[in-house]
């Protein structure tokens, strides 16, 4: 069996014994349903855990960071047993994770209990990585700051920024993880292609034919739970925001959230094809969890209409009362002009924008038909409960689900 290498581009599942990156020998998949002791827990969290500097990020959590500690705090709180972290910068080494594993989830923070994840995956994304290409149409290509950004595959001024982590109490075949972070969006069929009011199409040809869709990755990463394989399929589309009148980053993340539709729908797909070049979608037996922030409100903001409904309304997706929290409705009230104004429940809200933009449901933990919700919620507390003073470290909140077998 070939052993993934701790410092390779893409990093496998590796147990945590220091920097050495041994690899754990991976058990034979296990994809019989099992009735487990207790429910599993998915989650998603964006943890805000990113830097503006290359290898910021390592160097914060090496000194000591109050908001890695904060974020720490609220998993050891929640306990996810499957855990997804968007915005947490990549780096080839894995030198954050381990940081963050050992140094502030590995050591009880506020009062909480330790908490250990024996599987982890981690890979390149396309935020930061120079394009070659005038993305922006401002005439030049790429440069420092936000012109380098904006001319990267995926918005970000360094490559791995707003990267990705997913944890897990349970093995993950990583050799059976699908990307489609080099997906070209023009490969889509009916993609939306960003046009200009007046029908003129924002990219050249030349451009449109090499966009990569993902602004992020997408990741099938399947994991051997005791109820059998699940597929956990994790992304970060970008916002819908930050544009101009041709919407390209709108139209951007409704193909993002579509790229998961059109991978757990029917049929041949012979155009969605991962990094590895095998094509097609998702068995149609398979289990899944989609999560991630998708920034999409179903009701609010700038996302154009029905993108997250592609998901939210899709038939392999299990219809379940939608997470929501206590807390959110009283942070509702902090900034009333922006919410008042919200068709959503605040209930339901995963991210607090500020004054200007108020609350939003955001971030998604989307099971499957074929898995049952026991419970589910956003971790938001209340004034005065316990974790009210960790929600400063990040302007999203940890949504979970806790998932059986079906009787």
């Amino acid at each position: 069996m070939r052993m993934p290498s701790f410092s390779a581009a893409c990093l496998a599942l590796l147990v945590l014994t220091g920097c050495s990156g041994t690899a754990e020998v991976r058990p034979a998949a296990r994809t019989e349903p099992v009735t487990p002791a207790m429910p599993l827990r998915f989650a998603t969290f964006n943890t805000s855990l990113f830097d503006e500097e290359h290898g910021g990020l390592v160097a914060r959590l090496d000194e000591g960071d109050q908001d890695a500690r904060r974020i720490a705090a609220t998993i050891q709180h929640q306990r996810p047993d499957v855990l997804l972290l968007n915005e947490f910068d990549y780096d080839p080494q894995g030198r954050a994770a381990t940081l963050f594993q050992q140094r502030y989830l590995g050591v009880g923070q506020s009062g909480q209990q330790p908490i250990t994840y024996p599987y982890r995956y981690f890979a390149e994304v396309n935020t930061g990585v120079p394009s070659g290409l005038d993305l922006d149409q401002d005439g030049r290509v790429g440069g420092e700051g936000r012109y380098h950004g904006n001319d990267a595959w995926g918005y970000g001024l360094h490559p791995g920024q707003y990267g990705m982590l997913v944890l897990s109490m349970h093995p993950i075949d990583a050799d059976a993880v699908r990307s489609f972070r080099l997906l070209r969006w023009s490969t889509m069929p009916g993609a939306r292609e960003p046009k200009f009011p007046d029908g003129r199409p924002f990219y050249p040809a030349g451009v449109w034919s090499q966009l990569r869709l993902s602004s992020k990755a997408h990741w099938d990463v399947p994991i051997d739970t005791p109820m059998g394989r699940i597929h956990f399929l994790v992304a970060h589309p970008t916002p819908p925001v930050f544009d101009g009148p041709e919407r390209r980053n709108a139209a951007r993340n409704h193909d993002e959230i579509r790229l998961w539709a059109e991978y757990v729908s029917p049929g041949d797909k012979p155009w969605l094809c991962d990094d590895a070049g095998t094509c097609g979608g998702l068995a149609a037996d398979a289990r899944f969890v989609i999560a991630g922030d998708y920034n999409a409100d179903p009701a609010d903001g700038g996302s154009l209409p029905g993108a997250i409904h592609q998901l939210l309304e899709h038939p392999r997706v299990l219809r379940y009362a939608t997470p929501r929290s206590d807390g959110a409705p009283a942070d509702a009230g902090v900034n009333p002009a922006a919410n008042a104004v919200h068709k959503s429940s605040p209930a339901h809200d995963t991210a607090s924008f500020g004054a200007r933009n108020g609350n939003y449901r955001v971030d998604y933990v989307l099971p499957s038909v074929g898995l049952a919700v026991q419970s589910s919620g956003v971790f938001w507390p209340r004034p005065g409960e316990t974790g009210v003073e960790w929600l400063d470290a990040t302007d999203h909140r940890m949504v979970w689900v806790d998932l059986a077998a079906p009787e």
